[in-house]
């Protein structure tokens, strides 16, 4: 395949991010949301620089070590123009969001805006809840900056000068951990709502920090901002264990050299240099001039301090009817498969299987794999639940979970102090399945449950990503769900799997097949279609298969929220290929892949995106969905996101990001049209299956005591 058909991955990344960038510019959003996508897309570059600039500069070294030609170098200057062109945009987007702020009477002040009132009021605000949290780094030539900056935290640079002497340098962490990055000041206006940025709080306290210990004149600070290598030195080494060694690789990633330095373009030239040359930097390409403050991922979470409609009216979770009208989860998922909808219905029903499970007389073990969870975590809690009462647990802990493996280290030990039995899989395979298996020793045999899933076991990512999860008693699904786990225990067997897909065994023969079948299909004649959704749709071979199906007449639809290297609508090419993404409040996760096979459709659901590293780098699980309801269940959903109109934007050669044209038919915004589709059918299942009589039962017998 010829590269002049595929969009360079890094390049495409660029696009999705200004996606993200878009859900800022867009007045329907609402204001106090679009602050917040500002924050989602700082978040994204942080990482982008982390992982793939970092990439890019590594094979650089490596060509021009081997006195090769680089691509690499081409790309990545191409990536870097980009990135600082919507740079641009997204100050540009800040200053107007701040305008309109105002017209909501919110503002966001420097120190140099507020009135004296206010300033005494921060000051006694300093003293009382700020100072104590800070421990500034005096800057001499003892001083290494390279290995104390830390890459998640902002930084004040602070110059202290005085005539005819020698200027001196001090870095101060912004407590982050310890405080908000906003704070709410006092207003000199009733109606208006003022906050203050951490940073100008403590910029009106240099003094206080400073004054009685330095002799100065003048003192001043500015933001500056690091990104390290996100994958350095992660070699494993054969005397330590895993476990060890990933703790040392954290260690390691701390005094990484930094793959983008940004600082505040106010700073005076001399400042920047100064603190350039304090982290030894000859790779200018790295040093990005930005706004005030940085660590702009923390709009994430700016604060709504006005009227409710600035933000998103809240979409309470679903209740899921199949599970509610049971005894109990194992009675719910006994009498067939149920499929969840994360965000759209609620997580708590996984929690309650575990939490059931983990003092239930009937089951024997528990089985899970943990990718991400969150840091007050149910799922854990339930874990050691179960080990307590007996329960044979065994958690699989993937260490190497990006910008996870140090919470997932802290969950790893305490499940071991609690007797539970942690995996920590393959150091050459990262285990990126969702799975849960639970069994049950029913009229005297064994029985399993288990759960197969598109998204992590964490109640905080489940309010805000959209996942598929199956609930299944499937004896064909269970048994091989059984061997994932016991080929990541006993990775040198080679177990066969009939049912699930699983990186890196079977996956990518079976998509294959699948596509290869489309293709024999339309060539005698017969409907062929493929719809496929992923976060990232990057692997070659793959993409040479869907150019070959739309070569040969398949109709393929693709759904890709992230990177896609495919060019969609190419002439001789792709012509039969359309391709969309769609970014909203919510962020798109699940993968799914639809199958026409001459109207006897193939679906699947699975943990594993198009890219090399799902299919032949990863433990990875996907399931077919046998149920027919659930099948045109889930096609109904790509459906709908397929007409989306208000969201979704076209994937081309051009990396554009048009928005898909309304026209004249009536607005469709996905998210919004599936939360009231998954609601009417759950509706539709109540009046299908009223709540059990055992209920009503109970009611009657409430009014008999009350009568008595």
């Amino acid at each position: 395949m010829k590269n002049d058909v595929l969009m360079a991955k890094e390049l495409s990344w660029i696009s999705f991010n200004e996606r993200v960038l878009q859900e800022a510019q867009d007045p329907s959003v609402p204001i106090i949301e679009r602050v917040r996508f500002l924050g989602i897309y700082s978040s994204n570059q942080d990482e982008f620089f982390k992982v793939k600039i970092a990439e890019l500069k590594r094979q650089v070294m490596i060509d021009e070590e081997n006195n090769q030609n680089s691509p690499a170098r081409q790309l990545l200057k191409k990536a870097l123009a980009r990135v600082k062109q919507l740079g641009k945009v997204f100050d540009k987007t800040y200053k107007e969001l701040m305008e309109e702020l105002k017209t909501h009477n919110i503002y966001l002040l420097d120190e140099n805006q507020i009135s004296e009132t206010q300033r005494e009021w921060v000051r006694n605000f300093f003293r009382a809840n700020v100072l104590k949290h800070i421990s500034p780094v005096i800057i001499n030539e003892n001083i290494d900056l390279v290995t104390f900056l830390k890459d998640k935290y902002p930084y004040l640079f602070v110059k202290m000068s005085k005539k005819n002497k020698k200027d001196q340098y001090a870095l101060i962490e912004i407590p982050t951990d310890n405080l908000p990055r906003f704070i709410q000041i006092p207003s000199d206006n009733r109606k208006d709502k003022v906050l203050m940025i951490l940073d100008n709080v403590i910029r009106i306290g240099l003094n206080r920090i400073f004054r009685g210990l330095f002799d100065y004149d003048e003192i001043c600070a500015y933001t500056v901002k690091m990104n390290r290598d996100a994958e350095y030195d992660l070699s494993a080494q054969i005397d330590r264990t895993l476990l060890e060694n990933m703790s040392q690789s954290l260690k390691q990633r701390l005094i990484a050299m930094p793959v983008r330095v940004a600082y505040d373009r106010e700073m005076p030239k001399g400042m920047v240099e100064q603190f350039i040359n304090q982290l030894h930097i000859k790779d200018m390409d790295s040093v990005m001039d930005g706004g005030r403050y940085h660590n702009f991922k923390d709009f994430i979470s700016f604060p709504n301090v006005g009227r409710e409609y600035l933000e998103h009216t809240k979409l309470p979770a679903l209740n899921s009817n199949r599970f509610d009208q049971a005894s109990n989860m194992f009675q719910a998922i006994a009498a067939g498969d149920i499929l969840l909808y994360y965000p759209y219905h609620s997580f708590r029903y996984f929690t309650e299987l575990l939490r059931q499970a983990s003092y239930d007389p009937a089951v024997r073990s528990i089985k899970i794999n943990i990718y991400r969870v969150a840091s007050n975590s149910r799922v854990i809690n339930s874990l050691i639940d179960a080990a307590n009462n007996g329960k044979n647990v065994t958690v699989v802990v993937e260490l190497k979970a990006r910008f996870d493996e140090e919470n997932n280290i802290r969950w790893a030990s305490r499940l071991t102090e609690a007797g539970v039995k942690v995996l920590f899989g393959m150091p050459s395979l990262k285990i990126h399945s969702k799975l849960c298996l639970i069994t049950r020793i029913e009229n005297g045999g064994i029985v399993r449950y288990a759960h197969i899933g598109t998204g992590n076991f964490n109640e905080k990512t489940a309010k805000i990503y959209t996942d598929f999860a199956l609930f299944t008693k499937n004896q064909d699904l269970t048994e091989e769900v059984e061997k994932v786990f016991d080929f990541i225990e006993y990775p040198y067997t080679r177990p066969k799997f009939n049912h699930l897909m699983v990186s890196p065994i079977n996956s990518r023969k079976k998509i294959y097949e699948l596509i290869e079948n489309e293709v024999k299909n339309v060539q005698a004649g017969l409907e062929a279609r493929i719809i496929l959704k992923v976060n990232n749709l990057v692997d070659k071979a793959l993409i040479d298969k869907l150019y070959l199906a739309s070569q040969a007449g398949v109709k393929i639809d693709i759904i890709v929220r992230g990177m896609c290297s495919l060019l969609p609508g190419v002439p001789g090419l792709s012509d039969n290929i359309k391709g969309i993404s769609i970014v909203d409040r919510f962020l798109e996760h699940p993968r799914i892949m639809y199958f026409h096979n001459n109207g006897d459709v193939k679906l699947y659901i699975s943990s594993a995106d198009w890219m090399t590293r799902n299919l032949d780098l990863r433990i990875e699980v996907g399931t077919p969905i046998y149920d027919p309801e659930l099948k045109n269940h889930i096609l109904n959903i790509l459906n709908i996101q397929l007409n989306d109109n208000m969201k979704a934007r076209i994937i081309n050669k051009e990396q554009d990001n048009q928005y898909v044209q309304r026209g004249n038919h009536r607005k469709i915004r996905s998210q919004i049209a599936i939360y009231e589709y998954v609601q009417t059918h759950e509706r539709n299942l109540s009046l299908l299956n009223p709540i059990a009589d055992e209920k009503k039962t109970d009611k009657k017998t409430t009014k008999v005591k009350k009568a008595k």
